[in-house]
């Protein structure tokens, strides 16, 4: 049975991460391959004496040469076993998501034991990135599954970023399966009503694993004067306004992204862009030349360190926007921040954000730390996993 996959052997005392749940396996780890394993292959992992641990991609090209799809190295990594993988996930979904949302995640890679894939639901249309080799040779065969678990209409490829390249993959987008997705197509959240650009958008899309914070938002913005700062679609605007803010200013670099999504999302949900205007401008510049308060500030910006060797950039970068935040707020004001930065942990960003804070003269109290949604798994081994972090603060002289 151990002949079915090549092997890597695992030098001495290397075994542990694996032992305690985590995912990954670092080339240094490795003292030697059997078989001659290449990029993409299903490799069976050993220890140093020879105990059988795991089963997953390998990939010597990268400095993350294992990927654990499975423990029980018994089993055969063929078609029933992905069916089994996406029929699970699809479950999942299936138990925590309402009936009035028609976008979600449904396969979020390591969270659901499927490293380097993440599928994305927009109404009857799919959008899958691919990020390893192990799944770049079998994604036309997860298409024809996703195609007969859910039947959408389509189902459309992005997948590029620096992980891929790692992975010595090129970057790739178009249709997988199905029709083209119509530009832009409309979807439901929590009741709402939003237009997505599936092909050309951020991420892909919608930024989909803020939904419960945008929940929890508009339950607390009654009478506010509200600024959603990074406001891209608008979501968090929308939210805002259907939860009773007096006014949300929305702001975002991208005057393609204000014209086609933000201000079509507001008017689609009644909100009337006069009170609730999108305004075109630099966040950084904005807040630095407004003379304006507001009760809520809303700080969702793209991720500031993409690499381990951008923290000392991004550190200055997320105390001048949470400074300037802070001092834009009313007495007792609420600090909604987050950090989508992979390399940036909970207890860095808190201290950050601390630090911007008490430059302003001001204080600040933890209402709630915030992630991304249920439909976003973690792999509890895997914290790496948990991308999203976020503060909501209430914010004192």
């Amino acid at each position: 049975m151990k002949d079915r996959y090549p092997r890597i052997v695992l030098k001495k005392g290397r075994d542990m991460a694996l032992r305690r749940g985590h995912p990954w396996l670092f080339s240094g780890a490795v003292s030697a391959s059997e078989g001659h394993p290449g990029p993409g292959d299903i490799v069976e992992v050993l220890s140093a004496t020879g105990a059988s641990l795991a089963l997953g991609f390998y990939n010597p090209r990268t400095d993350i040469v294992f990927r654990r799809l499975t423990g029980h190295t018994g089993e055969t990594i063929d078609r029933s076993f992905w069916e089994r993988r996406i029929r699970s996930a699809l479950a999942l979904r299936g138990r925590i998501l309402s009936a009035d949302t028609t976008a979600c995640r449904l396969m979020n890679a390591e969270g659901d034991a499927m490293p380097g894939l993440v599928v994305d639901r927009y109404g009857e249309f799919l959008v899958m990135t691919v990020a390893t080799a192990g799944f770049e040779r079998i994604k036309t065969e997860i298409a024809e599954i996703l195609d007969g678990e859910l039947k959408p209409r389509g189902i459309y490829e992005r997948s590029g970023g620096r992980a891929r390249r790692r992975e010595g993959l090129k970057d790739h987008a178009g249709i997988l399966s199905g029709e083209r997705a119509p530009t832009p197509v409309e979807i439901r959240e929590s009741g709402l009503v939003f237009d997505v650009d599936i092909a050309g958008g951020q991420k892909t899309g919608f930024f989909l694993d803020q939904r419960e914070n945008r929940r929890l938002l508009s339950t607390l913005c009654r009478d506010a004067r509200v600024l959603n700062c990074f406001a891209y679609t608008g979501a968090f605007s929308v939210y805002a306004a259907s939860g009773g803010a007096a006014r949300v200013v929305s702001v975002e670099v991208s005057e393609a992204a204000n014209n086609r999504l933000a201000r079509v999302n507001l008017s689609k949900n009644g909100r009337d862009v006069g009170t609730h205007p999108v305004i075109t401008a630099d966040v950084f510049d904005f807040l630095r030349e407004t003379n304006d308060v507001f009760d809520t500030v809303i700080l969702d910006p793209p991720a500031f360190a993409k690499e381990k060797k951008d923290l000392a950039t991004a550190a200055r970068g997320y105390r001048e926007i949470n400074l300037q935040a802070a001092r834009h707020l009313v007495d007792g004001g609420l600090l909604a921040t987050f950090s989508c930065s992979h390399h940036i942990g909970e207890d860095l960003f808190a201290g950050m954000v601390l630090r911007a804070v008490r430059d302003a003269g001001k204080r600040a109290r933890v209402l709630r730390r915030m992630g991304a949604g249920p439909d976003h798994p973690v792999d509890l081994g895997h914290p790496e996993g948990g991308y999203l972090k976020g503060l909501l603060l209430s914010v004192d002289s």
